[in-house]
């Protein structure tokens, strides 16, 4: 299937198994709005039960990612504080990680502000060895927003997030890479091609199943113990994977030595196992 939406803050393109959502602001350098946020996480829910879509890819148009808020919606709290933009009242930026699909960022420029929120709550980032990336909070006079200081800590350290948000100094190319801020560099003509190659590859060979409750897994751990881990992982086993069909093929393929050939996502898979029996 292929299809484009046009003529909105956000594309979409769906092709191989791997769904594209493009941010469309080019008047505004690909600025986040309110708007363009809420339908950002239409989009999610609906391709989350798309049972064609098997992993998400968020990219922009141009030469820049997203700069952070659109300076409007700034300008606007500053001259009145009534025209706050309500973040607790709108569904939270985290909402990505809630979605049963791997989701990757394919960061063609400059990602800064709730444009790098936004990128650090997808699965996965692949970059522009040119990318340039800041926090911007302290800058703007205002705190780390959106559970970022969670999230950098988690990912790059406590000393490291500390520097990054204190200072909002600039990162490029190989350090965002060595600090863990992204996963891959590419030339910047390349980003979007080898993010596509990437994800077409996990639609084709990797359970959209076991994607969707391997994501689940790695973000339950985060706020969880080992030892919860290790027994939600038997509890999937032993109540739903065990009889699941992705199992079967998936060993079937392997002694047969073909590729895979995994049914789509089931949206009515269960999202939270049943406990195990204590007989």
């Amino acid at each position: 299937m292929s299809e484009t939406t046009t003529e909105r803050d956000l594309l979409l393109e769906v092709a191989d198994g791997v769904a594209v959502l493009t941010i469309n602001r080019p008047h505004r350098n690909n600025a986040w709005s309110i708007p363009m946020e809420l339908e950002y996480y239409q989009h999610l829910e609906r391709l989350e039960a798309d049972p064609e879509v098997r992993v998400i890819v968020l990219t922009a148009q141009g030469r820049i990612f997203c700069p952070g808020i659109d300076t409007q919606t700034l300008s606007d709290q500053v001259g009145d504080p009534a025209l706050t933009t309500h973040p607790h009242k709108r569904p939270p930026i985290t909402f990505p990680r809630t979605i049963r699909k791997p989701i990757i960022a394919a960061i063609n420029g400059s990602c800064a502000g709730i444009g790098l929120v936004a990128a650090m709550n997808c699965d996965l980032r692949f970059a522009s060895n040119k990318a340039k990336f800041t926090t911007a909070f302290v800058k703007r006079g205002i705190m780390a927003e959106h559970g970022l200081a969670w999230t950098l800590t988690r990912v790059l350290g406590t000393s490291k997030a500390m520097d990054l948000l204190l200072s909002a100094r600039v990162v490029v190319g190989q350090e965002a890479l060595d600090l863990g801020l992204v996963d891959r560099l590419f030339e910047p003509e390349e980003v979007l091609p080898a993010t596509l190659e990437y994800a077409r590859d996990l639609a084709k060979n990797s359970s959209p199943t076991a994607m969707g409750l391997i994501k689940s897994q790695v973000y339950e751990a985060e706020e969880s113990t080992h030892e919860d881990a290790r027994t939600l992982a038997i509890r999937w086993w032993y109540t739903v994977l065990r009889q699941h069909e992705d199992f079967k093929e998936g060993v079937n393929s392997y002694l047969e030595k073909r590729p895979p050939a995994f049914a789509p996502w089931d949206p009515a898979t269960v999202r939270v196992p049943d406990p195990l029996p204590t007989d």
